[in-house]
């Protein structure tokens, strides 16, 4: 018997949801005063309605130790997957709840997995860790066999928007200008350590996608056995765009779309896509 938990930054289905019965603990989002959770009365539509209408960059807030602990309980294994130890504090507080928890109930099986990425991403680590535990692995093999896994797999997303970037800082308001008068779209990557860094840019979103397509089909090593997933952000033509030409190029094992998040839509913005596989 084995419990899945993850926090709210992975991205899944009402159906995929009933499937797995993944646990997803709320981080919290600040668009200036109002502290909005991340929890599944969240309305995408809102969310983005009131992050464009800020000029301040959202924030998000990590879970508290005690909100993974209540879900420790019981005697089921543990696993537990977070969104990169290098964007958020989930990881560090997921942590710290199973060295809490492990005081009292040291016998107890709790792997605290950081994904070293996000959305999708998460998603599909914790589907491996299902697939792996249904195939009866014991708990030592199935964290093994996962963070290989997680090693190997590569995260890609593009962002229609710039603003965000713009409003923490990150990028200066004279680029996002530029980008946003010639029409450049950045081609983000997850670099293997769990931070992000640009990998190409292309004048107009369609020329994006497909630069992002094209990748993936140059880099993706031995597809039959991956499932590839996409989170969109309010833009799931777009997503089914690119689940058929990855259908066509690339033999995956699986394509599966998900819609963003409210922490996924605070990183991707309005129209933004990621792809992990």
């Amino acid at each position: 018997m084995y419990k899945l938990i993850g926090d709210s930054c992975t991205d899944v289905t009402d159906e995929l949801l009933q499937h797995t019965h993944i646990n997803l603990v709320p981080l919290t989002i600040q668009i200036d005063d109002e502290i909005i959770t991340d929890d599944r009365s969240l309305v995408q539509s809102e969310l983005l309605q009131k992050m464009k209408a800020s000029t301040q960059s959202p924030s998000s807030a990590c879970p508290a130790p005690e909100a993974y602990m209540k879900l420790y309980g019981g005697d089921e294994d543990v696993y537990v997957v977070t969104l990169s130890s290098k964007l958020s504090g989930s990881y560090n507080s997921a942590v710290l709840a199973k060295n809490l928890y492990l005081e009292e109930n040291e016998h107890k099986n709790i792997a605290v997995i950081d994904s070293l990425s996000a959305a999708v991403g998460q998603t599909l680590i914790l589907l491996k860790v299902k697939e792996l535990a249904d195939q009866g692995l014991p708990f030592e093999k199935v964290v093994e066999v996962v963070e290989k896994y997680r090693d190997n797999m590569a995260t890609r997303f593009v962002l229609e928007s710039l603003e965000n970037l713009r409003k923490n800082g990150r990028l200066s308001t004279v680029k996002a200008i530029i980008a946003n008068t010639l029409n450049l779209k950045p081609i983000m990557r997850a670099n293997g350590h769990g931070e992000i860094e640009k990998m190409d840019q292309a004048r107009g979103m369609k020329r994006a996608i497909d630069l992002l397509i094209a990748s993936i089909e140059k880099d993706v090593v031995e597809p039959e056995s991956k499932v590839a997933g996409i989170t969109h952000c309010n833009n799931l033509e777009r997503a089914q765009y690119i689940k058929n030409e990855l259908e066509k190029r690339v033999p995956f094992r699986k394509v599966i779309i998900v819609n963003a998040g409210g922490i996924s839509t605070v990183y991707a913005n309005d129209g933004g896509v990621i792809v992990c596989y």
